[in-house]
């Protein structure tokens, strides 16, 4: 039932695909603009939302009578403008204080941890992969997601105003051309 082939093989395209790393420049910005981040809540909904489109994801999708490219295409709008506060330095999500602390939901949880690009590899990794091994992928990738959420502030002492700047930047860049091809892919 269990294979070790399977499960490293999921947690490795999940991890390519989550790029928690590449996320630290957004996931610093969340938690300035925000005091902080619950590590907890974010990995706890982006589990959830991974486990449920695991398993309901297509009938989702077609209860609403919505494609597969065309929610590609709509995180990949969502991607693009994130992107565009990076690399521009402009806030383009408001910041409403009445709704403190729900950046660890949106924009964190999803659609960065749980975006389109997760949710449709989600879909693939089942068609492919045993469903016990899928879900052993997923609770891998929640465990590092929850590490690097709940070091983000050692992170950003680390890499200082300037070293932060830079990589936001880089990352940004990087965000944008992520948000143009998957555009490219479902348009």
């Amino acid at each position: 039932m269990f294979s070790l082939k399977q499960i490293s093989s999921v947690t490795l395209t999940l991890f390519a695909i989550i790029d928690i790393l590449g996320s630290i420049p957004i996931i610093i910005q969340i938690r300035q603009r925000e005091g902080r981040i619950n590590s907890e809540v974010a990995t706890l909904v982006a589990g959830v939302l991974m486990v449920v489109f695991l398993f309901l994801g297509q009938s989702i999708l077609a209860l609403f009578s919505v494609d597969l490219a065309s929610f590609a295409l709509a995180g990949s709008l969502i991607i693009f403008f994130i992107a565009l506060e990076m690399v521009l330095g402009v806030q383009i999500f408001r910041h409403n204080p009445t709704t403190s602390g729900t950046g660890s939901i949106v924009p964190l949880a999803f659609p960065l941890i749980v975006g389109a690009g997760t949710m449709t590899t989600l879909l693939s990794l089942r068609a492919i992969y045993s469903l016990p091994n899928v879900l052993v992928g997923i609770v891998v990738n929640l465990v590092f997601v929850y590490l690097v959420l709940k070091s983000s502030h050692w992170i950003e002492r680390k890499l200082g105003q300037a070293g932060e700047d830079i990589l936001r930047r880089v990352f940004g860049v990087i965000l944008l051309a992520i948000a143009i091809k998957l555009f490219k892919q479902n348009f």
